[in-house]
């Protein structure tokens, strides 16, 4: 349980970051405690996704691994920022993606604060 509260924080600090520096990538809400619900909640989709869609994604584009010496993980990781997008969104979470080439840098970002944040924090292997 610790270690899910633990890399819910850091994927909220994560996309946090990548709001404050992208332009393209939004979190709209009526005062301060409404976006960080809202951003909490969509650190837990950004959870899921990464722990339901990507191992499937990245197990079928194995070849692609190979072939381009994992730079589609960048790829990967901006297609799974798209889809938290369009899932809050369905959800009625005020988060936005606007477009391929923003999602790329902000899964950059979410990638190395997430990782920062893992380094950080504590979990159940401490």
């Amino acid at each position: 349980m610790k270690n899910f509260v633990v890399k819910t924080i850091a994927n909220a600090a994560a996309l946090a970051v990548a709001i404050w520096l992208l332009k393209g990538i939004t979190l709209s809400g009526e005062n301060t405690l409404r976006k960080v619900l809202t951003l909490i909640l969509v650190a837990l989709v950004f959870g899921v996704v990464n722990f339901i869609v990507k191992p499937v994604v990245k197990l079928l584009s194995f070849p692609l691994f190979i072939l381009t010496l994992g730079l589609i993980t960048l790829v990967i990781n901006a297609l799974m920022l798209l889809l938290t997008s369009f899932l809050a969104k369905e959800l009625g979470l005020a988060f936005h993606v606007d477009g391929f080439w923003n999602a790329l840098v902000g899964g950059v970002i979410i990638s190395v604060v997430a990782w920062a944040m893992h380094m950080i924090l504590p979990d159940d292997k401490d």
